[in-house]
């Protein structure tokens, strides 16, 4: 099986409430009707129930197919927006203004999502990233454990032109801009487990560089290798290398001529950048080159699952983003696992 089909095998398998911000948006309305129908997820749309239900007729369903919320009407508004104004009454918000935040679709369906009235939420179609990282962190907050939040992608590599094909994760390719090497090694560790979790396999990480194994000297390359050496430390069991080149952490012959001695042997599938520049830049070429499937960017560290789109994502990707925040809030609901987050118990505001 596909990896892509893995993940939406496995969200068909537990679906849950999964609210989508941006309802009016076309693409959104794709997406959720698709998921709807696979039974991936139990969609709600947020946003003005005139435009939605238009929508839905254009695309062929029945009003009452996906449930709809409109936060300037919506019976969950009073009790929301209280709950916001104890969260964020210490910041100075008071109850008005925390009535006029939940009109915004990012905060309320945050809120929908920390108040157990959605076990998972997604934007970012129309939103940038920060305004939707911003509702996520204020409302649903880290999870206990959790030093930071950062992001990932999943590259699906499926196509018959892939040399190697399979499932990599590329990280951190949206959040955390230029990450000290004790940062560095939580986003390397996190990674792999959310890697394992969503792909079914186990993690190999490369600690990626301009250098392989100190064929370069330089302040950069020692972050990496104090990276490493921080993941390893906290982490034995943790199939990790660094400092590698991409070449020899992904090419077996590159690996024996480069680095004959690490143990990944060109076999990564989790893939840490030393930052934002590198690991941007890189997502897009596998995506826009390489001809990847991107899906992302995905979070992790939070305390319940909130996902992030592209501005310029198709339905598809909303799609795979509904069935991946799918296995991330069943996962969640594993009475010992919290791969994807880094922790369990309350959100911390």
């Amino acid at each position: 099986m596909k990896p892509l089909d893995r993940i939406i095998a496995a969200a068909k398998a537990a679906p849950r409430r999964i609210v989508l911000a941006e309802g009016e948006d076309p693409r959104i309305v794709e997406a959720a009707l698709r998921a709807s129908r696979d039974g991936i997820a139990r969609i709600i749309l947020l946003g003005s129930g005139d435009i939605i239900r238009q929508r839905l007729l254009e695309a062929g369903a029945a009003s009452e197919e996906i449930r709809i919320e409109d936060p300037a009407t919506s019976p969950l508004a009073p009790r929301l927006a209280a709950s916001y104004h104890r969260l964020r009454q210490s910041k100075g918000v008071d109850a008005h203004a925390a009535a006029q935040a939940l009109r915004s679709p990012l905060t309320f369906a945050a809120m929908m999502v920390r108040e157990n009235e959605a076990d998972g939420t997604v934007g970012g179609a129309v939103a940038t990233t920060a305004d939707t990282v911003r509702a996520a962190l204020q409302c649903i907050g880290r999870a206990p454990g959790a030093a930071l939040v950062s992001s990932f992608f999943l590259m699906m590599l499926c196509q018959p032109y892939h040399v190697k094909k399979g499932a990599f994760l590329f990280a951190d390719c949206g959040l955390v801009i230029d990450p000290d090497a004790t940062e560095l090694a939580d986003i390397a560790r996190v990674s792999a487990r959310s890697y394992q979790a969503l792909a079914g396999v186990s993690a190999k990480v490369a600690m990626l560089s301009f250098s392989t194994v100190g064929s370069a000297a330089h302040e950069r390359v020692s972050k990496v290798v104090e990276a490493t050496r921080l993941a390893q430390a906290a982490d034995p069991d943790l199939a990790i290398d660094g400092e590698l080149q991409f070449d020899s952490a992904f090419v077996e012959a590159v690996s024996a001529a480069k680095a004959p001695n690490s143990p990944l042997h060109g076999g990564a599938n989790v893939f840490i950048f030393p930052n934002l520049d590198a690991s941007n830049i890189g997502y897009k070429i596998a995506q826009r080159i390489g001809g990847a499937t991107a899906i992302g960017p995905i979070l992790q560290g939070l305390a319940r699952p909130a996902n992030d789109l592209s501005r310029g994502c198709s339905a598809e990707d909303a799609y795979h983003m509904i069935a991946v925040t799918t296995l991330q809030a069943a996962d969640m609901r594993q009475p010992t696992a919290s791969f994807l987050h880094g922790g369990d118990g309350d959100p911390k505001p």
